[in-house]
This record gives C-alpha cells, structure tokens and sequence, in this order.
C-alpha cells in the first residue's frame, strides 16, 4: 500500500494547496482525512488530527460562522461517501 500524499506531504505545502483549492476539492481533502483518520495507528493519528484541524479552518476561514455545516451538507448530496 502506498502512503497517503495528503499525510506524507510538508505541512506548509498542505496549508498553501488548501487555500488554492476549489470547494469540491477542499471536501474532498477533508473526506480523504477522515478516512486516514479512521484506519490511523497510534504514532499516525496526532498527524492526521492536525492535517484535519488545518482544513477545517480553511473550511471556516471560508465559510465564518458555519462550522463545518458547508462540508456536512457537501458530504450529504455525494452517492458515493
């Protein structure tokens, strides 16, 4: 298995993609972290927690005031997650 480039990448690298990506693609990083999360070992998971804590404020850095709704509702209308 191959690792996962969203946790092996520098974290300023993950920062400054974030902030360039589309809302879809943002998402989709989000719904990619969380499964790392879920199958993370113990060492992994503090990593994983900070990579999504990163994009959960670039989700609230675009949308003030709505937590993590926007991604909720994002998640809700995808068939396949």
């Amino acid at each position: 298995m191959s690792a996962n480039p969203l946790m092996t990448e520098p974290v300023e690298e993950l920062a400054t993609r974030l902030e360039a990506m589309t809302d879809d693609e943002l998402f989709l990083t989000m719904s990619a972290l969380e499964q790392a999360s879920n199958a993370a070992k113990n060492d992994a998971t503090a990593e994983v927690l900070f990579r999504i804590a990163l994009t959960e404020d670039e989700i609230e850095r675009r949308y003030p005031g709505q937590v993590l709704a926007p991604y909720r509702d994002w998640k809700q209308r995808q068939p396949l997650l």
